[in-house]
């Protein structure tokens, strides 16, 4: 009877160990476990594994089971994001949110968004990157145009030019 309590918990254990730690830091905290909403405010800094994020308020939305189904970052949020495919974004925005169950951010308002290892930049104001499937959107507002800056390599920038 005992062994079969411990073969069932597992693969509970497994899921446990191998997940990374969610760690959030702010001035204030509130929670409503009833409704499902957790309210952090003041200098938020957010991190899990490689991925940091910082704001002026996040509210952690959960399902029945008390799992994490979105997550609304507010007021100057900076963030660093590194995606299942090893892609390293950094930059700010107004506001942020991450749902957790489509590995989907999406970022609004005055975004600017760096791609650390292909040195693009992107600003609009709704960029929303898929940190598994590698999908990228970028849309404006008012009639603003988004913006795209590539960092290319001049073919002849290594070369010494005969030319005198």
């Amino acid at each position: 009877m005992m062994i079969k309590k411990i073969l069932s918990l597992l693969p509970l254990l497994g899921i446990l160990l191998s997940g990374e730690e969610l760690k959030v830091i702010s001035d204030s905290f509130k929670g409503d476990q009833q409704k499902g909403i957790s309210v952090f405010t003041g200098n938020v800094k957010i991190s899990k594994g490689r991925d940091e994020l910082n704001a002026s308020k996040l509210t952690i939305y959960t399902d029945k089971e008390h799992k994490p189904v979105k997550y609304l970052a507010e007021g100057d949020v900076s963030f660093y994001i590194v995606t299942e495919m090893k892609e390293i974004y950094k930059g700010k925005a107004q506001s942020a949110l991450y749902l957790p169950n489509e590995s989907e951010y999406q970022f609004n308002k005055k975004v600017d968004l760096f791609r650390l290892d292909d040195f693009r930049r992107i600003k609009g104001d709704k960029i929303i990157v898929n940190t598994v499937a590698g999908h990228a959107a970028a849309e404006s507002a008012d009639h603003e145009p988004v913006i795209m800056v590539f960092t290319l390599q001049d073919k002849n920038s290594t070369h010494k030019s005969g030319l005198k």
